[in-house]
This record gives C-alpha cells, structure tokens and sequence, in this order.
C-alpha cells in the first residue's frame, strides 16, 4: 500500500507530504471553481475572502505539526501558489504564506502541549531543567535532546524544541 489516510491526513511510504499536498490541491482547486461561481453571482469580495480562508486555508493548517516537517520546498511552493489564488479572488489583505500557517500551527500546538500536564505528548518532552542563573529568556526550560539529521525538521517535538532554545 503506497498511501494510508489517518484522520484526514494522507502518509506515503516514503515518509513524505507529497500525497497530502496533491490532495490539499485537487480540492482546493474544487473549491477555487466554486467560488468563481459565487463570484459571479455577485457574492461580496469579504464574504470571498472569509469561505476562502473558512475552506482552503483550515484544509491547510489541520493537523499541520504532524505533516508539516515532511514537506519538500516543491511541496512548500504548490501550498503557496494556492494560498496566493485569493489574490485572484479579489481578497485585499495580505495572503498567508504556508511557511507563516505552519509556524503559528507549530507554535499553538506545542504551548497546548506544554500547558496541559495530561496531553498525550506530554510524556515525550524532556525532563525540565532548574537553572540558577538568566542570561537571556527561554520560553521553555525542557532538557534539549540532541538532534540528529534525521530529526532535524520532520519530528515536531524537536523542531520545536529546538525553536524555542535561541
């Protein structure tokens, strides 16, 4: 079986976002037909604007932390290039850029994952450290593991970790 889909989030056997970003494309290319449509009967740019962001970029950012790290900078550029639709659209705010929903996805999972003392990944950070002394600010004081290339971006747990360090 070359792909399985878990929880709405399709994984190839080679460990890559290939396959769930070609999904995220065929159906926001489904949904960019339809709003053209609603578009052409007169649907305001702001209410364009709210079912694009409601549709496409919800697709997007769900469960992003756990695929996000596996995206190739080809994977990156096609999420863009749909991102960047609403432009055409007749949005007039800034578009997203994928690298931009992945960090605040990344960045709100992992403070979840850090507040509540009984979530599922809690037992997979580090043990914390009591240090005496503060040179700077640290936004977690979790024990670093040591980060190997194979875990270098793909692993959300050290990726954030390792955010959050400098």
């Amino acid at each position: 079986m070359p792909s399985l889909r878990v929880l709405g989030v399709t994984v190839n056997d080679k460990l890559t976002a290939a396959d769930q970003v070609a999904t995220l494309q065929s159906s926001g290319t489904s949904l960019q037909y339809a709003m053209r449509v609603l578009r052409l009967h007169g649907t305001p740019p702001s209410s364009l604007h709210d079912i694009f962001h409601a549709t496409v970029v919800s697709r997007i950012q769900y469960a992003a932390p756990a695929w996000s790290g596996m995206c190739s900078a080809a994977d990156r550029a096609h999420l863009d290039s749909l991102l960047s639709h609403s432009k055409r659209l007749g949005s007039d705010d800034d578009v997203p850029v994928v690298a931009d929903l992945f960090n605040t996805a990344d960045d709100d999972f992992f403070h979840h994952v850090k507040t509540n003392s009984h979530h599922v990944l809690q037992p997979y950070l580090p043990d914390q450290t009591n240090i005496l002394y503060q040179l700077r600010n640290h936004s977690h004081n979790i024990t670093l593991v040591n980060k190997t290339k194979f875990l270098k971006d793909t692993d959300f747990i050290i990726r954030m970790l390792y955010k959050y360090s400098y």
